[in-house]
């Protein structure tokens, strides 16, 4: 892993980004919303952050010691921003929220439509204030009934039906990974550039509208789809798939290997390697979905074959097999992987007036204009005086504003 940001695609040195010129204000809170702007900001755009003057309450989610400014989360999602320390639900914070809107080219915030009116964010607000503007909101449940009501990933994969089909016995098991957060952000940064787009031809903004549980029903919609016409009425059943075999997750001598057959061809393969000719065969697996059914036969014969090989050897042969196979790492493995280790997928980054700390590089290469990070997460405010001196505001009313502690600089 790289020490610095010039050793990797994450850490690239400054330069022509796609998205330069283009300003985003970020109002958003833990993940949804201030990854969405984080993308953005990988790729050029200036990207402020909006929290309120004790910091917003996603800061220190995840803490990893007292000399960094924030959590994990917040160093990872927040990197490539400025800060500013403002309460925008302040009456007396209306100017500068306004002032922000008028130079903005975007807006990101995640929150239900009541909140975002209380802070003056409402699209007709914003629309009136700045045409051009595009105002990308993320809510927990789309509108409707529930369109107030808070929520977080979890929310999604519980309505989805993926908590259920996580689980096994007839207990529901949720991902520990947020990837319901991490799915919307990545769509709500799609539409911001959709909208980009368009405005280009129309020279107008629009709202841009996702929902965690809309990003959930996405990702389980074949599931669904299939429930729908055929009622199979499926449960969970651990790490084994419902329609493909085998397909689980394996002990060695010294872990674990993950393993996924699907399709014949690949089936074939597998029983040669396993010396289960028979199985080709066998009408109990004569199809991705029969062998599904019967997979705990499967799997039963694959945990003997692995067993008693390490799990570099299971690897090693599984994949000159032309099977997919990975090996089951801990965090701490992960970090250590000879493979992620030379595949340039982070950076190690100040934040703040914090030590340097490894950061996810940006999730898209391009190879004419990739994206990088190019500094860490701010500290709370650390950009609140120049912000507020590009946004015009003159220095007797940014300072009163500081002594009531509407904003606060670093």
């Amino acid at each position: 892993m790289s020490a610095n940001t010039n050793d990797s695609p994450g850490g690239a040195p400054p330069g022509r980004r796609p998205l330069t010129g283009i300003r985003v204000v970020d109002f958003g809170q833990f993940v949804a919303g201030p990854l969405a702007a984080a993308l953005l900001a990988d790729f050029g755009a200036d990207v402020i952050r909006v929290e309120r003057p004790d910091g917003g309450a996603d800061r220190h989610v995840q803490p990893i010691g007292a000399d960094a400014p924030g959590g994990a989360v917040y160093l990872q999602l927040n990197r490539n921003k400025r800060a500013l320390a403002l309460d925008p639900f302040d009456d007396r914070a209306r100017d500068i929220v306004d002032r922000l809107i008028r130079h903005a080219d975007v807006i990101v915030v995640n929150a239900p439509e009541a909140t975002r009116d209380a802070m003056g964010l409402s699209w007709e607000r914003v629309a009136t204030l700045n045409p051009r503007l595009i105002l990308a909101t993320c809510t927990a449940f789309g509108g409707g009934p529930l369109g107030n009501a808070p929520g977080f990933d979890g929310i999604g994969q519980a309505m989805s039906g993926a908590l259920h089909m996580t689980g096994k016995d007839g207990e529901p098991r949720k991902a520990y990974a947020h990837y319901v957060d991490h799915q919307t952000a990545t769509l709500s940064a799609f539409g911001v550039m959709l909208a980009l787009r368009e405005r280009e031809q129309t020279g107008r903004g629009q709202h841009v509208e996702t929902s965690l549980l809309r990003s959930a029903l996405l990702t389980m919609a074949a599931n669904l789809i299939e429930e729908d016409v055929l009622q199979v009425g499926r449960a969970g059943i651990g790490n084994r798939a419902h329609l493909a075999g085998p397909a689980d997750v394996f002990r060695t001598l010294d872990g674990h290997v993950l393993l996924q057959v699907v399709g014949d061809s690949m089936f074939r393969r597998c029983a040669r390697l396993l010396q289960r000719p028979e199985w080709i065969d066998d009408p109990r697996f004569t199809s991705d979905e029969e062998r599904g059914t019967h997979g705990a036969i499967l799997s039963e014969a694959v945990a003997a074959w692995c067993a008693n090989r390490s799990t570099e050897e299971c690897i090693a042969i599984l994949r000159a097999a032309g099977l997919p196979a990975a090996p089951v790492l801990a965090p701490r493995e992960t970090l250590r992987h000879p493979d992620l280790q030379a595949g340039e997928f982070w950076s190690r980054v100040a934040s703040g007036n914090g030590p340097a700390v490894l950061l996810a590089a940006p999730p898209v290469v391009l190879s004419a204009s990739p994206g990088a990070i190019e500094r860490g997460a701010p500290a709370l405010g650390e950009h609140s005086l120049e912000i507020l001196d590009e946004l015009g505001l003159d220095p007797q009313t940014a300072q009163a504003l500081r002594e009531a502690g509407v904003v606060k600089t670093a």
